[in-house]
């Protein structure tokens, strides 16, 4: 069965529990700023697509990278906060797949994959968001492992997390940048109430992408056993993180591509329904020019989405393609999201319609995974050493 084929298989099953799961709630808790029903956690889990991509021997689904994209899209769609919650456990198992130990992945791999535990990421600090060099966020030696003080900031899922991916400088020597990195798997116990005095956690309200809370994270002395530092290597994070981010920057394009397609889907419904001046507003010229548009956008971040996909499967370094597909893909979510309000006029800034939350969640894709404007820098960095 040819990749192709794989991605429409799995299309329908996702689209049926999104439909099913998903959307008649997703209006509702949004409004209310309520956290995704546990309930719909364990049925992602069951579904495999916690793991999708993880090898069938560490408890995943040992899809590719392709259908990985169709599913992201597929929940995105429904709801942007359930396509994003997978993104945690690929960031944390794909550290683990590609740097961890043998007993790393063994022990680790299967829960995540399972959706036994989730994970949350430890990277952003306070004054330091994307110049990661500059982490301060250190660990030192104890007996045993490490002890881990600092702060970060933007943690997602933070307090429903068993596992906080934390990059912190165990080198101290400042000079050494992002060459005194490492990546830890701090364990913790899920709850809001973290682990005082040794973390403690402050919510961070936002405006939208709601359904998960964020959490800015305080370390003091907080433990983290030695056979916890991904791959027994030190000062080797960033490098870890950077391979990484390949398919994170992927699955987030494919996250605007469905928040995209679901803002197309309510300005053509509403195109149909909403009549002035007698007649459908479709049929007024402006309002198809800008449906048109709409569509050409969303379909042009999907092919460029499922490209990166495709070479991210092939083997090859995609840290370009990714950074295109994100770039493209933050464009068009913004623009898809901004124009469907537009057509809905007033009641587009109404919580009656959801094409609002698609325009609040739109703009975080610009700012999350790596802005646009560090996928600007990446990119030209590697246009020019082609």
């Amino acid at each position: 069965m040819s990749a192709e084929d794989i991605m429409e298989e799995v299309r329908p099953s996702v689209r049926s529990f999104a439909e099913k799961e998903v959307i008649p709630v997703a209006g509702d808790l949004d409004r209310r700023n309520q956290e995704i029903p546990m309930d719909i956690l364990r049925k992602m889990a069951e579904l495999g697509y916690m793991g999708i991509i993880f090898p069938t021997d560490y408890g995943g689904s040992g899809l590719n990278h392709q259908a990985m994209v169709v599913v992201a899209e597929e929940l995105s769609r429904a709801w942007l906060s359930v396509g994003s919650i997978m993104t945690r456990s690929l960031i944390t198992g794909t550290l683990i797949l590609a740097n961890g130990t043998e007993e790393q992945k063994r022990e680790w791999l299967p829960k995540i994959a399972t959706g036994e535990i989730l994970t949350a990421a430890a990277f952003t600090e306070p004054n330091h968001g994307s110049d990661t060099a500059s982490f301060e966020c250190r660990a030192t030696p104890a007996k045993g492992g490490w002890s881990l003080n600092g702060q970060k900031t933007w943690c997602t899922l933070a307090n429903r997390a068993s596992i906080l991916t934390v990059l912190a400088r165990t080198d101290p020597d400042p000079s050494k940048k992002h060459k005194g990195l490492s990546m830890l798997l701090a364990a913790k116990k899920p709850g809001d109430g973290f682990e005082p005095p040794h973390l403690t956690g402050e919510h961070i309200p936002h405006i939208g992408y709601r359904g998960m809370k964020c959490y800015s994270l305080s370390f003091e002395d907080f433990f983290v056993p030695g056979e916890n530092l991904i791959g027994l290597q030190t000062n080797r994070g960033f490098y870890q993180l950077m391979a990484t981010y390949e398919t994170a920057r992927i699955q987030t394009a494919a996250r605007a591509v469905g928040v995209g397609q679901a803002a197309l889907e309510a300005a053509l419904k509403y195109a149909k329904q909403r009549t002035q001046f007698g007649k459908p507003i479709h049929e007024h010229q402006v309002i198809r020019h800008k449906l048109a548009e709409m569509a050409a956008r969303v379909e042009a971040a999907r092919q460029l989405t499922y490209y990166a996909a495709r070479m991210k499967d092939s083997g090859k370094r995609c840290d370009l393609e990714a950074g295109m597909a994100k770039v493209i893909a933050t464009e068009m979510v913004e623009t898809v999201t901004r124009e469907a309000v537009q057509i809905h006029g007033g009641y587009g800034y109404s919580e009656e319609f959801d094409v609002q939350r698609y325009w609040r969640d739109g703009k975080v894709f610009s700012l999350f995974e790596g802005t646009t404007e560090i996928q600007m820098d990446v990119i030209g960095k590697r246009l020019m050493e082609k």
